[in-house]
């Protein structure tokens, strides 16, 4: 059987574009040579696609990044022969652009558009669960247990608006872009004045900021889960912020968070974690791959589902791949398992009449 051309997408046209290159050269670095001919195509902060095999070559051993595309003297490539079959070799496209532009439905647009399978959700699913506001919409819709939360779009966000929202959800306030990712321009309001402050840098981003309730030291409990028609959840983790929450600083800067693999939790509240995951994968109709985080109130309203996010991180630190390995699916095999993942979903639909 011929050898899968395993085409990364990295970088891309989002705050997260560094984080990206840092997964991106995890998971070459775990795939299998053997199995795959690893294609890494780089995208620029301003949109070009360009070949990075040769940055990819040069790198050192145990590199923790992949370069920058922006800085790559790499050929030029027209987007859609980038990803496109060659030599009969089948072609599976594992897009790690996390953020706008990569995680909410356009670069999966354009892969359909193309006919190739790529890894993760499609793009209804990556376009809902990178709105943090739709997102939680649909979820409501499903009782699914949240935090409390009001989603305003800029022309909304008056200061009289943004006093209500304290008369509404108390204080202190998170205060979120509602589509981006890794805790860019998130910010947490204590007064109305860090409150007002805090909305003028989520609108850098986006918008629509959502607005929710500040909880009193809840847990912050991570699952993952894998599949497509029958998905499944991993071990759940928990994240120890040393920061007020778990900030971009915390994430990838200063990386004192501390991580819980697995977290510590009695049976039936393993059981009650995991199903809530399974629950908002379904209702977001997310294939391939997600991590769910929650919050779990201690003594109050128990889990409570924050965000699902379809191309989580996967750094060294990452718990994407950290619960995995925990729930016995090493980095390596969970990389094959979601390359037959993208490969089933594809043929899957391919199925389905186009015409009359």
């Amino acid at each position: 059987m011929p050898r899968t051309r395993l085409v990364v997408l990295f970088g891309g046209r989002s705050a997260e574009h560094e984080v990206s290159c840092i997964s991106a050269v995890h998971v070459l670095a775990a795939a299998d040579r053997d199995r795959y001919d690893l294609v890494p195509v780089g995208i620029t902060r301003d949109g070009r696609w360009v070949d990075a095999s040769d940055a990819l070559a040069a790198l050192p051993a145990g590199a923790s990044s992949l370069p920058s595309p922006d800085g790559l003297a790499g050929s030029r490539l027209d987007r859609l022969s980038a990803v496109e079959p060659t030599d009969g070799h089948p072609v599976v496209v594992f897009p790690l652009l996390h953020g706008p532009m990569g995680e909410d439905g356009t670069v999966q647009g354009l892969l359909e558009v193309a006919g190739v399978p790529y890894v993760g959700a499609g793009v209804l699913a990556s376009s809902v669960c990178m709105d943090k506001g739709t997102a939680k919409d649909v979820l409501a819709t499903w009782g699914l247990p949240q935090p409390r939360w009001r989603s305003l779009r800029e022309n909304e966000l008056t200061e009289q608006a943004v006093a209500a929202l304290v008369d509404d959800l108390g204080l202190p306030l998170f205060v979120k872009p509602a589509n981006m990712g890794s805790s860019v321009g998130v910010a947490r309001a204590a007064s109305v004045p860090e409150l007002l402050d805090a909305v003028a840098a989520a609108r850098r981003y986006d918008e629509y900021v959502v607005v929710e309730e500040g909880l009193v030291r809840p847990r912050e409990i991570e699952v993952a889960v894998l599949g497509n028609t029958e998905p499944r959840a991993s071990q759940p983790g928990e994240v120890v912020a040393s920061h007020d929450f778990y900030d971009y600083e915390d994430k990838y800067v200063a990386g004192t968070a501390g991580l819980r693999v697995p977290a510590d939790l009695r049976p039936d509240e393993l059981a009650e974690v995991q199903r809530l995951a399974l629950t908002a994968y379904r209702a977001l109709r997310v294939d391939g791959m997600a991590r769910v985080d929650l919050f779990y109130e201690v003594g109050g309203r128990g889990f409570l589902v924050n965000e699902v996010n379809t191309i989580p991180g996967f750094t060294p630190i990452s718990m994407y791949p950290r619960l995995w390995e925990a729930s016995g699916l090493p980095y390596g095999e969970l990389v094959d398992e979601l390359v037959r993942l993208a490969l089933e979903r594809h043929q899957r639909r391919s199925t389905f009449a186009t015409t009359r």
